[in-house]
């Protein structure tokens, strides 16, 4: 494993803390790498922009991403900027290795018996043509219910700094997930943001019924693993801290402690 290797992160970058269950998994799965993780809370809410803008925020938001920490490759932790720009990251920066996350319902429609499978999302997912692409291609056999949440990525991050989030409140956005007809009902429902599965116990606990919730996580990580180059050993290598930066430079205490706790030294 050269010295150059071993020092060139992994990039993972998501609008907040939801990339942090992609991170985790990465880690598992990359244990020999050191990573960088970018929260653009300075935009967060994503679902909120105008696409146009969002897209050109993010391209040229990595130039100076990737001058400064000139990244092995970079891990889009967000469906809401994988659907939209991923392609324009690609053409943008072609040197560099782009792994997005899309709604997984490709599996979901493998996995489903009954045939009643949703998509749990945000506004921009779901309105996304790339999403419905995703289903007209892997999907037709399928009723497939596509859910957009206005609320639910801002309720998962103020869950996970420990906030209290009102059960009420998250029924109402996971009810419509659960549809029933002819006595078929949904069986998966696909987490199609990764501020989601911190919320997968809640979830669980309050749905009318049982059912699998579909986290991307893992085969975005081993995606990832997939495009890197062999790293010796797959040893501990001697290299900087990973770390987090936040595009508003100024995390609250509480999310600063969360980053503390999955190893990240905030910068």
């Amino acid at each position: 494993m050269s010295e150059e290797t071993a020092e060139r992160p992994i990039i993972v970058f998501d609008s907040g803390i939801g990339g942090l269950t992609v991170l985790r998994e990465a880690r598992v799965l990359m244990p020999d790498r050191r990573f960088v993780y970018i929260a653009d809370d300075a935009g967060f809410p994503y679902g909120e922009w105008e696409e146009g803008a969002l897209c050109s925020r993010i391209v040229d938001m990595f130039a100076g991403l990737i001058a400064e920490h000139d990244p092995e490759i970079a891990v889009i932790a967000c469906n809401t900027a994988s659907t939209l720009v991923l392609d324009d990251l690609r053409k943008a920066y072609p040197a560099v290795p782009f792994v997005g996350t899309v709604p997984a319902i490709k599996p979901a429609a493998e996995r489903t018996s009954s045939g009643f499978v949703s998509v749990l999302a945000t506004p921009g997912t779901v309105k996304r043509a790339y999403t419905r692409d995703l289903i007209q291609s892997f999907a037709t056999k399928c009723h497939v219910r596509l859910v957009g949440s206005q609320n639910l990525a801002a309720m998962a991050e103020a869950h996970i700094r420990g906030d209290h989030i009102d059960d009420e409140a998250i029924r109402a956005e996971i009810a419509p997930c659960f549809y029933e007809n002819g006595g078929d009902r949904t069986d998966i429902v696909v987490l199609a943001c990764t501020h989601y599965p911190f919320l997968a116990n809640v979830f669980r606990r309050l749905a009318p019924w049982p059912v699998d919730w579909l986290d991307p996580a893992e085969a975005i990580a081993r995606r990832a693993l997939s495009l890197l180059k062999p790293n010796g050993t797959g040893a501990e290598p001697e290299h900087g801290d990973d770390i987090a930066i936040f595009t508003s430079g100024n995390p609250d205490f509480a999310t600063r402690r969360l980053m503390q706790g999955f190893g990240l030294a905030t910068a």
